[in-house]
Order: structure tokens, then sequence, then C-alpha cells
């Protein structure tokens, strides 16, 4: 099988991850699940953390029988105490910390701006976009180089109306990940990543309570709705040597659609 020209061993070698400690933040299911179970596969010693402590324990024991290494860590990360303590377990555990992602995300209030309360905005708002400036700073205490990733969201780019909160927290999360881009480098990298439709358990279960046709929302996406896989992919990339030279950039994985 012929190659293509300047591709070689050494430059394939390039998007491995051995030797490397990730911790990744909302890792028992879905997208988060993908990058650790992908981290693992390119060699890297992977912490999950997440407030289920079953769902990381889960995925972690299944690294662990594919030879993997990985733990789980309980970790709330809308708690600035638990996401320092996070950061000293990796070290602790593997020695070292090289790769951070701030996964950990979501909503459950589905409503207009005008009729949220308080209480609902203050919630998404530490989830979404507070808990990624703690944890990423949680992160550069531990590194003496390495890369962190924030899991941003094609909602980022769009008007999303009854979770505009939500898509404001992913917006500022791509001009924070700008920021933080300058002002470490040139240790450590920062980079983003804006999934589109993933098809999670979550994304069914919402799909059935909203009354979304998941066969139209894949209409809309030209390569078809994308795995949790493919998100880790991107995010192995982003955290590999490959990616030396990759700063203050976001990642559309949403397989060529405009929406979320």
């Amino acid at each position: 099988m012929s190659r293509t020209v300047g591709w070689n061993d050494s430059c394939v070698g390039e998007f491995g991850l051995t030797g490397r400690v990730a911790v990744v933040t909302g890792g028992g299911r879905g997208i988060g699940e993908g990058i650790a179970r992908a981290f693992a596969d390119a060699g890297a010693c992977v912490v999950l953390a997440a407030r289920t402590s079953s769902e990381i324990e889960c995925v972690a024991t299944s690294i662990r029988d594919q030879g993997g290494r990985a733990i789980a860590v309980r970790a709330d990360v809308t708690d600035t105490f638990a996401l320092g303590s996070l950061a000293t377990r990796a070290v602790d555990e593997f020695g070292h910390l090289d790769i951070w992602v701030n996964n950990a995300g979501g909503t459950e209030a589905g409503r207009p701006l005008a009729e949220l309360k308080r209480s609902e905005w203050d919630e998404v708002v530490d989830l979404n976009f507070t808990a990624v400036w703690n944890g990423s700073m949680a992160a550069v205490e531990q590194m003496r180089w390495g890369s962190i990733i924030n899991v941003s969201s094609m909602a980022a780019f769009g008007a999303m109306p009854g979770k505009g909160h939500y898509a404001a927290c992913k917006a500022a999360v791509i001009s924070l990940t700008r920021t933080m881009a300058v002002e470490l480098a040139p240790d450590i990298r920062v980079n983003a990543i804006a999934p589109g439709i993933i098809p999670t358990k979550l994304l069914f279960e919402a799909a059935e309570v909203e009354g979304i046709d998941m066969d139209e929302l894949a209409s809309r996406v030209p390569l078809g709705l994308g795995t949790a896989a493919d998100v880790g992919a991107a995010a192995v990339y982003l955290a590999s040597p490959a990616a030396r030279w990759v700063t203050g950039q976001t990642i559309q994985v949403a397989g060529g659609s405009q929406y979320v």
C-alpha cells in the first residue's frame, strides 16, 4: 500500500500518548467516556472524574480489563476544592499530569431566558463555564507542561432558544480557551472541541421528552450522526505531540452540520 509523501512511521507515532497522564471530567458516559477510552487506547494513563462513582468505576474497570491504566475519582467540578484534590490525586497515582479535559457539563432547564430563575442560571454557569476555569487552574498548579482541552458545543455558534444560558456558556468557553492559550504559552497548550449531534443516552432521553425526531435530526448532518469516539479521536490529536504547534483553536467535530 502506497503512502502519502512525507507520511512516515515517526509521524504516525506523534499521535500516541504513551507515558502521558490525563484527567477527564464527566468521564463516566457519553463524550467524556469516548475521550477517556481514546486516550487509553493511545497509551495514556487516565483519571476519570464524575459525581456518579458507579459510572466512572465501570469505565475505569473496562479500560484496565483491556490492558490500560485507569482510576476513578469521584469529584464535583463545581467544587473548587474537589478539583484541586483531583489534580493532586492524578499526580499521586501516576507521578505527573500532562492532559486535562474539561468535559463535564450540561443543562436540564429548558425555557426562555426571560423565564429562567436566577438559581437555574447560576447552576448552568457554574457547571459549564466557571468549572472550566477552576479545572484549568487546578491543572496548571500540577503541570510543568501539557495540554488542556475544553469541550464546548456547536451551540456556541448560534441561537439556542430554550437553552440560551447553556449556549452562552459554551461560547464563553471558546473565548476563555483563546485567552488561556496565550497566557499559558509556551508550556501549556489550550484548545477546545465543539461537538455536534452525538447520540448519547442523554440525547435520547431529551428527544423523548421534547418530542424530537432523531431521523429528522440526523438528516441535518451531512455526514450523519457522530459518536463519542469521533470526539475522542479529535481529543487525542489535540493532546498529542502531533498538535505541538496548535493552541487557542476550536475544532468542530460535527459532521459538517451548523446545528447542535
